[in-house]
């Protein structure tokens, strides 16, 4: 007998809808669960096969939870507020309030024939002032307690979107919604403190429950915790230093040259008037269109230019060579490397690009390492 899918599966979803099957109320007598997944985007007309890849995987795990006899809450809500809805509006010729919720609408209507245990009387859109009252309340709140500030940071900006982009929307340089060339930005933006919780997060993530190995991992490299030190180096001729954070002091003597940001704050003052102003202006305007995730990959061939200016080592003395290279960031650090060519991959691609000497200052207990003559870098 053939699987008639759309009539049972019908028949059950409204059985479900009409007896309200997934609804939750508070009940102290069951342990609790909380599922929760991402928002869609209510700017395109309908879901993606994204949405319900990730989304039937959690709501296997809410059945089972409750089969379990957990107090499930598992809701679903609407990522709705912004330019993204706003701009697509724009380009429908149709008012962003009556296309937003006429996606919503119709993605609602997906989700529910995909048979999704949403508790629906919890539904949620992010551009309703009844959620977003809340919203300005907490930032209120993080205001208050000196954990909301503002600084001036550069940003993948869409000239034609007139909105900021994640580097996951940046394709190829472009925008990924109008394919226009993206670049950098600077804007000044709100931030939230997060640091001052970075190690209570860290310490917390061992009491987690059930999460696996590499899930605790992958937190602790996004919390990114690095313990070092900040060196100064003095820049001859200069009257300011450049300052460096370094997991590694002990491989001062090691540094061979020096790598800004393509956004160092005082980048154009160091080059200014020099013969190297123009090609270093030249270069910061290519890595205007580049994202950080294409900046920072290690497939790519190590680019950079060098801005006739020297670095003096505080250990040596000597003067090292200050370049700048679109895989040092802005917002990592101080925005500037000492680099140790014999012992970071980066640093030793970097050098054998533009022939710059190479100083091991670790030595290896493997004898077939020789560290007079490395192929690699040696860590």
């Amino acid at each position: 007998m053939k699987y008639d899918y759309k009539a049972v599966e019908a028949k059950w979803q409204k059985v479900w809808e009409d007896e309200k099957t997934f609804h939750v109320e508070i009940d102290h007598k069951k342990p609790k669960f909380y599922a929760l997944v991402e928002f869609p985007y209510p700017s395109g007309a309908g879901l993606h096969v994204g949405h319900p890849r990730s989304y039937t995987a959690l709501d296997v795990v809410s059945r089972k939870r409750r089969k379990n006899g957990y107090n499930v809450l598992y809701p679903m809500g609407w990522d709705a507020f912004g330019l993204p809805a706003e701009n697509a509006a724009i380009q429908h010729g149709v008012h962003p309030a009556t296309w937003t919720k006429d996606n919503i609408d119709n993605m609602r209507s997906q989700l529910k024939t995909l048979g999704l245990s949403y508790d629906w009387d919890r539904e949620v859109a992010t551009c309703h002032p009844d959620y977003y009252k809340w919203m300005q309340w907490i930032f209120i709140q993080f205001y208050k307690k000196g954990l909301a500030y503002k600084k001036e940071n550069p940003v993948n900006w869409c000239p034609s979107c007139q909105t900021v982009l994640a580097n996951e929307q940046v394709v190829d340089g472009k925008c990924e919604r109008c394919k226009t060339l993206v670049g950098k930005k600077d804007l000044s933006q709100w931030y939230f403190k997060i640091t001052d919780y970075a190690e209570r997060l860290l310490d917390n993530l061992e009491e987690l429950p059930g999460w696996p190995n590499k899930v605790k991992l992958m937190q602790k490299n996004w919390i990114g915790k690095s313990i070092g030190a900040e060196v100064t180096f003095e820049i001859d001729g200069f009257d300011k230093g450049l300052d460096v954070f370094t997991t590694r002091p002990d491989t001062l003597y090691g540094v061979t040259y020096m790598v800004m940001a393509p956004e160092h704050p005082y980048l154009k003052e160091l080059v200014a008037g020099s013969e190297y102003e123009e090609p270093v202006n030249a270069y910061v305007d290519k890595v205007q269109h580049m994202s950080d995730i294409e900046r920072t990959s290690t497939t790519n061939e190590k680019t950079g230019q060098f801005t006739g200016r020297y670095a003096i080592n505080p250990l040596t003395g000597k003067k090292v060579p200050i370049f700048i290279s679109d895989y040092v960031l802005m917002d990592y650090g101080t925005g500037a490397i000492m680099a140790v060519p014999a012992h970071d991959q980066r640093d030793f691609d970097f050098a054998k690009k533009f022939d710059l000497e190479i100083i091991p200052v670790v030595d290896s207990d493997d004898p077939e390492v020789d560290v007079y003559d490395l192929k690699a870098a040696f860590a």
